[in-house]
């Protein structure tokens, strides 16, 4: 799997790939030290993740990922937003936006590795806690777009509650314990669901379940 890194501090990409390229499932595509040059770099490249800092100067973070998620020719791409800090008002933005999740900087080396590989996979990083109060909090505080709940009326009475699960943080395997049903059908399920309502991926469902107010801020306890 291939990984294009994107920051503008030359130290922090240094560290990022000599971790990665010492990985033999990961190679480093390519550096950017902005938005811009991140978007263009993705253009050529095509990588598998990119792991984006939010502050960058020119085009920062955030419209970067707007541009790489709103283009349809780099829909595989998937985005990883790196932050300095746990709770950074723009994370949930660029989590709504289309990125598959967010890592802080100083994350452990197995995390960050285990991220990589998690929405290469087709995962969300929504499964640590910090991130999931993330979530809800930003979620609480947005206002819900007008679309939100207009797709509720397609799903199953099931699809809609493997929604509310996927929006609580739990996995497949957990759903499908929840459910009593087989770790296949509980994926097929979570597919159909995002089909239904046009979810790039993962992350965006539980951001979803919270807009149409399927899942309530409280819920994770």
């Amino acid at each position: 799997m291939s990984v294009l890194l994107a920051d503008d501090q030359s130290l922090v990409r240094a560290g990022f790939r000599a971790l990665l390229d010492a990985q033999p499932d990961i190679a480093v595509a390519g550096e950017a030290a902005d938005g811009e040059e991140a978007v263009a770099r993705v253009r050529e490249l095509r990588p598998d993740v990119v792991l984006m800092d939010i502050r960058m100067p020119r085009t920062d973070g955030l419209a970067a990922t707007r541009q790489i998620t709103a283009d349809p020719e780099l829909a595989a791409v998937r985005v990883v937003m790196l932050t300095t800090f746990e709770l950074d008002e723009y994370v949930f933005e660029a989590i709504r936006s289309g990125a598959s999740g967010f890592l802080v900087k100083d994350t452990e080396p197995e995390e960050l590795l285990r991220a990589v590989r998690a929405v290469v996979a087709g995962d969300a990083l929504l499964s640590p806690g910090v991130t999931r109060r993330l979530i809800e909090e930003f979620a609480a505080r947005s206002k819900p777009p007008a679309h939100a709940a207009a797709g509720l009326g397609e799903l199953t009475d099931r699809e809609r509650e493997v929604m509310a699960l996927v929006g609580i943080g739990l996995s497949n395997e957990e759903i499908a314990r929840r459910l009593v049903v087989s770790p296949l059908t509980a994926k097929t399920h979570v597919s159909r669901t995002m089909v239904k309502l046009g979810a790039r991926d993962r992350a965006q469902l539980v951001v979803l379940a919270y807009e149409s107010g399927l899942v309530r801020p409280g819920w994770l306890g």
